[in-house]
């Protein structure tokens, strides 16, 4: 069987994306789109010489045409959040970007699956699947997996452990209405609570941290780039090699956690070949349901003042 994969938006994430995937998966055929359609060329040409060491891949600079026989398009495409933005401040940028990339690419023919990583991802999320008008199962959003990724790291580094030992997560939205999972937490084996340096104060901190993490990234080096990249890796090579993972992802919401809304929201979700194959309501405690309700109502009232006209 051939693999194919259509990358649209080849900045720092989508490059370093490309890199990561030709690096852990075994590709026929990368296809790199971007409005300076000179980068997709240099990225080409610069990426192919890693083949001789990794396997041989046909990488080539396309268009939104070229999605016809694509196993999967991944949209990382977008303006990028500037210092100080929140990712809703991209959202009327991005969703005219976003617009004139998906009504293409299902005009070829495409029939895969959908990756996006854009931001604000969950909104983008939905509104690939609104405008696609793909099953829900074929549209994917990276979600609060690079957030939760954050997390592990902080609470490895504070309770000393290898970050392996963390099972902790960060669900909502990827933005400033996502919660940990603090009360489900286990590290080392040990519930997150039962640590007794595990205080409210320094928990409120943490999560302070993890939130502001991306921030301070861009502050200092103008953007993140290696923790999503790596996220989208994962999820490619669980597609492409039929292969069930489950990570806290963008995923459709049918009612999960007593949300009303149709919209797609961080959560524990299972992909494979198909794409997701299940999204799983998680245990929350009460307070914690409440902030999940509340991130949602949040991403719906920015939804309704988008026109997908």
């Amino acid at each position: 069987m051939m693999s194919k994969v259509l990358l649209v938006g080849d900045g720092a994430v989508g490059s370093t994306f490309a890199n990561d995937l030709l690096q852990h998966v075994d590709l026929d055929e990368l296809v790199i789109c971007d409005v300076a359609k000179q980068r997709p060329v240099g990225d080409s040409m610069d990426l192919e010489d890693i083949t001789p060491f990794m396997g041989e891949t046909n990488i080539h600079p396309g268009e939104y045409s070229d999605a016809k026989d694509a196993d999967i398009v991944v949209i990382t495409a977008g303006v990028p959040r500037k210092p100080g933005e929140t990712r809703l401040d991209l959202v009327n940028k991005n969703v005219n970007i976003l617009k004139s990339i998906v009504k293409p690419v299902v005009d070829s023919g495409f029939k895969g699956i959908f990756v996006v990583s854009a931001n604000p991802v969950d909104i983008l999320t939905t509104l690939t699947q609104k405008l696609s008008g793909f099953p829900k199962n074929r549209v994917i959003g990276t979600g609060t997996s690079l957030d939760s990724a954050r997390l592990r790291v902080e609470l490895a580094k504070r309770l000393n452990v290898p970050v392996a030992k963390v099972n902790s997560m960060v669900l909502g939205e990827h933005g400033d209405t996502s919660f940990e999972n603090f009360d489900e937490s286990i590290v080392n084996g040990k519930m997150l609570r039962d640590y007794p340096e595990m205080t409210a104060e320094v928990l409120s901190k943490i999560e302070t941290d993890v939130r502001k993490k991306g921030g301070k990234i861009i502050a200092n080096k103008g953007a993140t780039f290696y923790g999503v990249a790596m996220m989208l890796t994962q999820i490619v090579s669980a597609i492409l090699e039929n292969r069930s993972i489950c990570l806290p992802l963008s995923a459709p919401i049918n009612g999960e956690y007593g949300i009303k809304h149709d919209l797609y929201l961080g959560t524990p979700t299972v992909i494979d070949g198909n794409g997701i194959s299940d999204v799983i309501e998680t245990k929350l405690s009460d307070s914690e349901k409440s902030k999940m309700l509340n991130s949602a109502d949040k991403m719906q009232e920015v939804l309704d003042g988008v026109s997908l006209d």
